[in-house]
């Protein structure tokens, strides 16, 4: 029997941000336990083109820098921090845990093993299982991430009609006629990118986009003082736009007018959000695509044909299926994080995985009772569609306003490298006036959010009276 204080169910970027703070906060053993080869999680079946959506800078660990803070100088990304690509994802996460976790001699790592509960854990390999006595287990797996390379789609396939997940798409894509995206969710995008900027001619891409989608702006999310005005700025922006808007569409309107968000077709209202980045040039570059299909989800696929929600299109043979249809998380009510012998990791900022899963671990270290714990770190559940930007803002400023309220906490926070704080506007002209209106938008904006998200929620119940 093995002994240790805190069992972590997983690998990936949430559980080995989670331990190395807590290596970092506390002399903790721990216990990693995943059932993939190497640490990663998904990443490690990840598309070979996949890249983050936001600066490399926001993601990884708060030991260890995830890239070298470079400014790209050429192609979509041009002008903006880089983003790392997935291979250089998985490097760091098996470089940490050879240099930094290992060496240190408190953590244990058993990959290909799977977690079986009650305390034990089963060889993939050799079956064998072992029992582990710990003081918390911490669970890492509490979205369920999917990534398209182990997806099922929830459509038929006829034979003779070729449906390919992203990730075998560069060794089967060469000399295909048409090609065919189906999903209109980040994935779909970086698909669509990729062929463009392979060669592809926009006129032999066909996209089936069930929904349009409302996607954060690249520029607002740079760290560093260089983007305070775009960053800082940007906040300010949208907690005015929070404040003052009359509605959900005007408030949307007053987003994209001040170019907080974009969306890739200005004629069609986008109805899904969910946290997507992209640059600008990356949205021109999709425009470019017009056989846009909006009938819903695909029903099946045949070689002639494809079966839609909404009715039915004539198809080629020729054409080449791409499966973009995987949902990243999936949508779970929320349960408390501190939970006795246990740890749920969940989001406490909205859309930041890594900032999340830090502070989960520092509240973890330094505060006592689950009570007190539960209260500085409440979930705040994944965006999916527009109306989620509302309610996942307007937990992140009661989460901002407890967290503020916490005197140590709030300087952890601020000088954490994850926290997205970076931008101080030391000597920025643009300073305090920026600091001055989002002081001034902050609670207008909680109290406006509150009230439009009741008259939306109210809104059903009323049409059904």
């Amino acid at each position: 029997m093995l002994e240790t204080d805190y069992l972590i169910v997983g690998s990936g970027a949430v559980g080995m941000i989670f331990a190395d703070q807590m290596l970092t906060e506390s002399d903790a053993r721990m216990i990693i336990v995943d059932r993939r080869a190497t640490p990663g999680g998904h990443w490690n079946d990840a598309y070979p083109f996949v890249r983050l959506h936001q600066p490399s800078a926001y993601y990884g660990v708060g030991s260890r820098a995830l890239g070298v803070n470079r400014i790209d100088e050429s192609g979509l990304n041009k002008g903006y921090y880089e983003q790392a690509s997935g291979p250089e994802v998985t490097h760091y996460f098996d470089a940490l845990m050879r240099e930094r976790f290992l060496p240190s001699g408190r953590v244990q790592y058993f990959p290909m093993s799977e977690h079986v509960g009650g305390g034990q854990f089963k060889s993939r390999l050799s079956g064998a299982v072992t029992t582990v006595r710990y003081r918390k287990l911490v669970d890492t797996t509490f979205f369920g991430t999917e990534v398209p390379a182990t997806h099922t789609p929830a459509f038929e396939v006829a034979e003779g009609a070729t449906l390919v997940p992203p990730s075998l798409l560069p060794r089967l894509a060469s000399n295909q006629t048409r090609y065919c995206i189906v999903g209109a969710g980040k994935t779909a995008m970086d698909v669509g990118v990729w062929l463009l900027q392979m060669g592809v001619s926009p006129a032999a891409i066909r996209w089936i986009a069930p929904r349009d989608s409302w996607l954060i702006n690249r520029q607002i999310t740079q760290p560093g003082d260089d983007f305070f005005a775009d960053n800082v700025g940007g906040q300010a922006h949208q907690l005015e736009a929070a404040a003052d808007a009359v509605s959900i569409d005007d408030l949307f309107a007053r987003l994209e007018r001040t170019g907080q968000l974009l969306r890739i077709d200005p004629s069609v209202t986008p109805t899904m959000y969910r946290g997507a980045t992209m640059s600008e040039a990356e949205v021109a570059t999709l425009r470019t695509i017009r056989d846009v299909v909006r009938k819903g989800h695909v029903r099946a696929i045949t070689r002639n044909r494809i079966e839609l929600e909404h009715g039915a299109i004539q198809a080629t043979p020729d054409t080449l299926y791409i499966d973009c249809t995987a949902r990243a998380l999936r949508a779970r009510p929320p349960q408390p994080i501190f939970a006795g012998d246990s740890i749920t990791i969940q989001l406490v900022r909205a859309q930041l995985v890594s900032v999340s899963a830090a502070t989960i671990a520092h509240v973890e270290a330094n505060y006592g009772a689950d009570e007190e714990k539960n209260d500085l770190c409440r979930p705040i559940p994944p965006a999916f569609s527009e109306i989620d930007w509302l309610r996942t803002t307007l937990a992140d400023l009661h989460t901002a306003k407890r967290w503020s309220a916490d005197k140590p906490l709030r300087k952890w926070i601020a000088n954490h490298r994850l926290s997205g704080f970076g931008a101080r506007g030391v000597g920025h002209p643009e300073a305090d006036s920026i600091n001055a209106r989002i002081r001034d938008a902050r609670p207008r904006a909680e109290a406006n959010l509150t009230r439009l998200l009741s008259a939306l929620e109210d809104a059903p119940a009323r049409a059904q009276a």
